[in-house]
């Protein structure tokens, strides 16, 4: 039951998603909540049932917490991000921030954080044991999960501000094809996930750093989220600029994780049905 529920989880959100495009107005709106909450409890659900309470605290800690932060600041004082300002179609706001808003960083950080520890896990050595990362090699794993993260708003601000969520008061410099979003945007989201990945490690723990078999949802999750944006947005949502630039920001995470997902099946002994789990991650969600 435990390893089912962030598929169950996993199976709606899809099914929201695929609805949204489908939508108009309220509905749509509607929609975004409700998507953005079930990806908050899917990631964080997970931490919880695969590395523990302290893992799921942690990301709670420093993705709910910290982006909450970071967008009061944003909206109060322009940096990082640019000068903007919220609607009030997301639902209820703290500080002129909708509440909603800070899930969203939970719900994508988890997976990009997993996608990059997948990406670059220490080999095994003569012994069969894991060899511990060095520092270049923690710098890089932060790095990589910092561009997966922010890599992400190359599809979301275009979304969101295309339907009147947020609007930037000055949108100046902006990417090619991506008018009203200031390119200051994207440079701030990069620089509160390399603090954001810097801090989940220590708060949630060695668990965090290394992947198994109940990671899959997680895996899938990423791999669905880059497939169906570049989809929606060149297709339904008919934003073929932003589809562009998600394609290719995504894809530094998105496409080597799946050769690495495809290459690690196609070498599964026939008849294994996947890892077991590590047995430094077996921890209890109630420890």
């Amino acid at each position: 039951m435990r390893r089912q529920l962030p598929w169950a989880l996993l199976a709606v959100l899809v099914l929201a998603q695929i609805c949204y495009p489908l939508t108009a107005g309220a509905t749509r709106a509607g929609l975004a909540v409700a998507t953005v909450l079930l990806g908050w409890l899917l990631s964080v659900g997970h931490a919880l049932l695969s590395r523990g309470r302290r893992t799921a605290l942690a990301l709670v800690a420093v993705a709910t917490g910290g982006g909450f932060a970071i967008e009061a600041l944003g909206v109060a004082t322009g940096f990082p991000f640019g000068t903007y300002d919220y609607s009030g179609e997301l639902g209820p706001k703290l500080a002129g921030v909708p509440l909603i808003i800070p899930l969203a960083w939970t719900w994508m950080a988890w997976p990009a954080w997993l996608t990059a520890v997948r990406l670059t896990e220490p080999t095994r050595g003569p012994a069969g044991a894991r060899q511990p990362p060095g520092r270049v090699h923690r710098v890089g794993r932060i790095a990589l999960a910092a561009v997966g993260l922010a890599a992400w708003d190359l599809f979301l601000d275009p979304q969101m501000v295309a339907e009147g969520y947020w609007v930037w008061r000055d949108a100046t410099p902006a990417l090619p094809g991506l008018p009203g979003i200031p390119i200051s945007n994207y440079l701030g989201w990069l620089l509160f996930a390399v603090l954001l990945m810097t801090g989940l490690r220590p708060l949630a723990g060695a668990a965090v750093e290394r992947t198994d078999g109940r990671d899959a949802p997680m895996f899938a999750l990423y791999l669905w989220t880059y497939a169906a944006s570049v989809l929606a947005h060149a297709v339904f949502l008919r934003l073929p600029a932003s589809a562009l630039w998600g394609t290719a920001g995504m894809a530094v995470g998105a496409v080597p994780l799946a050769v690495t997902l495809l290459r690690t099946r196609r070498a599964r002994p026939a008849g294994d049905d996947g890892p077991t789990a590590d047995p430094a991650l077996r921890v209890d969600a109630t420890t």
